[in-house]
């Protein structure tokens, strides 16, 4: 061999690269084997590896599909097999390539405070398991702002979640979509919230009741039914009538951006009560009636749902009594008769002492003169009846 040639050989021999794990290398498919692997050549080293079907992250009767001789591909080396340089062989991967070159992408993701999307794969015991290109991994405590009872209506979607901690040396990767969830929903809330109209009908689902009142969801966003505009009729607890996931129609009584608040009524989409009074009930009338409040001057019995009428004082017995609680108290039934109805004004005279018989004898009253008047109660609230139908026969005693 001449002088040349062994320089030649010489420098071919040095060319030929190390190889060594965790180098990341470019292999020639060569052939398959008998063990479903592709054995392939390393460019530049001399010598050759395998990649188990699993590695190229396809199934093993699916390799010959996928990957064909003389293709190039980009691989890292996981271990050596062998002990000579030129029989040896190497044990390769381009799945854990893949996978460290997405390590490196989230780090720096990480690094910058950027976030990442990824698909919910599993719901496994705590929390979410996604698919970021590696496995992720969300506890349930960072899943929403807000308590999440079934972590089953995740899976399939495809979240924004922030980075909390990453390890690529073990291989974990958790994450948070608590933040997310907040945006979206206050976005999905304003926009909700600019589609709203005070007075406006709109259709909503019960989220959650209280002993106040009912949290009706109008897609995106939740208003506040108060228990005193869910019926006509007195509600105890908005439970007694409603139930969560009921579909229910709501009117719109106010809309507060500023503070995010939005008052609703359900009894408002309902016929007024009032409106059937003049067809039910008539003057003379006998009616079954239930005591809802007492006051000095007589009762308030609701005779229909969200229809009360007041019998005065002078009218609950045809023996004296200083206040209706002494023979009357809330809840309790009775019997009236019907002595006026002006269903414009909202307004039923009723009478109990009319349906009982009266005493053979009865005693008059003495008159009293004007410097003893009594004091006589005025309601704080409308109840559609004048001074006058309220103080009744006490002015006729005091002429």
């Amino acid at each position: 061999m001449s002088e040349s040639e062994n320089k030649d050989l010489l420098e071919a021999l040095n060319s030929v690269k190390e190889v060594n794990v965790g180098d990341v290398v470019k292999g020639e498919v060569l052939a398959f084997d008998e063990n479903k692997q592709v054995i392939v050549g390393i460019e530049g080293t001399g010598v050759e590896g395998v990649v188990p079907a699993r590695e190229l992250g396809v199934k093993a009767d699916e390799l010959e599909d996928k990957v064909s001789v003389g293709d190039m591909l980009d691989l890292v080396v996981i271990s050596k097999i062998g002990s000579d340089k030129e029989g040896g062989s190497f044990l390769l991967s381009q799945r854990r390539l893949q996978a460290r070159k997405v390590w490196d992408d989230i780090e720096k993701k990480f690094e910058n405070g950027e976030t990442i999307t990824a698909p919910v794969t599993q719901v496994v015991k705590g929390g979410l398991v996604v698919d970021a290109g590696v496995r992720g991994f969300i506890p349930a405590s960072m899943i929403s702002d807000r308590y999440v009872e079934d972590l089953n209506q995740y899976k399939g979607q495809e979240l924004k979640l922030q980075i909390v901690e990453i390890e690529p040396s073990e291989n974990r990767l958790i994450l948070s979509h608590k933040e997310a969830a907040k945006e979206e929903r206050e976005a999905q809330r304003k926009e909700a919230m600019d589609k709203l109209t005070v007075g406006e009908t709109v259709e909503g689902k019960v989220a959650r009741l209280t002993n106040f009142g009912a949290f009706i969801d109008l897609g995106g966003v939740d208003g506040l039914v108060h228990v005193s505009e869910i019926s006509y009729d007195h509600v105890n607890k908005p439970s007694d009538v409603l139930k969560v996931g009921q579909d229910v129609k709501v009117k719109v009584l106010d809309v507060d951006e500023e503070h995010g608040r939005i008052s609703l009524s359900i009894k408002q989409t309902l016929p007024q009560p009032w409106d059937e009074v003049g067809e039910k009930i008539a003057e003379g009338d006998v009616l079954d009636g239930t005591v809802k409040r007492l006051t000095s001057f007589g009762a308030f019995v609701e005779v229909m749902p969200g229809v009360e009428g007041l019998v005065h004082i002078s009218q609950i017995s045809h023996k004296h009594i200083a206040t209706p609680n002494e023979v009357l108290e809330p809840g309790q039934e009775v019997k009236v008769k019907v002595l006026s109805v002006d269903p414009a004004a909202h307004r039923l005279a009723l009478s109990i002492k009319a349906l009982q018989e009266k005493p053979a004898a009865e005693k008059s009253a003495p008159k009293k003169n004007n410097n003893n008047a009594k004091k006589v109660e005025i309601p704080e609230e409308e109840t559609g009846f004048t001074l006058g139908d309220i103080i009744g026969d006490e002015l006729k005693d005091q002429k």
